[in-house]
């Protein structure tokens, strides 16, 4: 996983929400201690305790990813408590809101930015630097469906998720040669808060989000088994990969 014999320290973003947890404790399974960031103090103590009951250690950090003293804390915090970050699931983000483009918020947009387009660079700077010192680890981003296709009434979300999977090719090239590896996750609709709320908010408005017959909503865990398979030694050579977890939706 990280190029070491001793257990491998993962740092997850968002470890609060649905798919976070999930992924925190998929690593742990795989002996990772686990370092969960959220916004929400009690849902990352709730993450934690999960990640503890399943034999790992486990630290929960208050944060919020989009501001660059919270992200450097986090980073340190993980660090003197846990050890190096081998590995690290850059998953924090946000939905906004469903409106058509020409009615969208400008507040929203901006916050959707802010929070998964900067958040996710952050996450980025902060941890490369100290892998690249390193030099290894691997970087999973956690971006979407939306990264390549157009959905009406999710103006900030898309455009904020294609800048996640441009951010994510962009740092793969930074530290090719490397033993660095950075990829991205792109699920498509999942069970959880967010889909949720999304799904709630079309339908009490003129704009439907389309979802190919074919395919049901996925499950947290579909999405953290492919972040566990690129955080593993088993992808060492996957590198500015888009690994589309959606069951075939966007096929259609």
């Amino acid at each position: 996983m990280t190029g070491s014999d001793r257990p491998p320290v993962a740092l997850v973003t968002g470890g609060g929400g649905d798919i976070g947890r999930a992924i925190a404790l998929r690593l742990a399974r795989m002996s990772a201690a686990v370092a969960i960031v959220d916004r929400d103090e009690a849902a990352a103590n709730a993450t934690a305790l999960l990640v503890e009951q399943a034999g790992a250690r486990a630290l929960a950090i208050p944060a919020d990813v989009s501001v660059a003293r919270d992200t450097i804390a986090f980073v340190e915090a993980t660090e003197a408590s846990l050890g190096p970050i081998g590995i690290f699931a850059n998953n924090a983000g946000i939905e906004g809101v469903v409106a058509p483009l020409h009615e969208y918020p400008d507040e929203t947009f901006d916050q959707l930015l802010q929070v998964n387009v900067k958040g996710v660079f952050l996450g980025l700077k902060h941890v490369l630097a100290r892998m690249m010192q390193r030099g290894t680890g691997a970087i999973i981003n956690t971006a979407s469906t939306s990264a390549i296709r157009g959905r009406a009434g999710l103006a900030g979300y898309v455009a904020s998720k294609h800048a996640v999977l441009g951010l994510t090719r962009t740092a793969a090239l930074d530290v090719a040669g490397s033993k660095i590896r950075v990829n991205a996750v792109l699920p498509g609709p999942v069970e959880s808060r967010m889909i949720r709320e999304l799904e709630g908010q079309a339908r009490n408005s003129a704009i439907a989000l389309r979802r190919n017959a074919a395919s049901a909503h996925g499950r947290p865990q579909d999405v953290a088994n492919i972040v566990a398979f690129l955080a593993s030694d088993e992808a060492a050579h996957v590198n500015g990969a888009a690994w589309v977890v959606d069951g075939g939706m966007t096929l259609a």
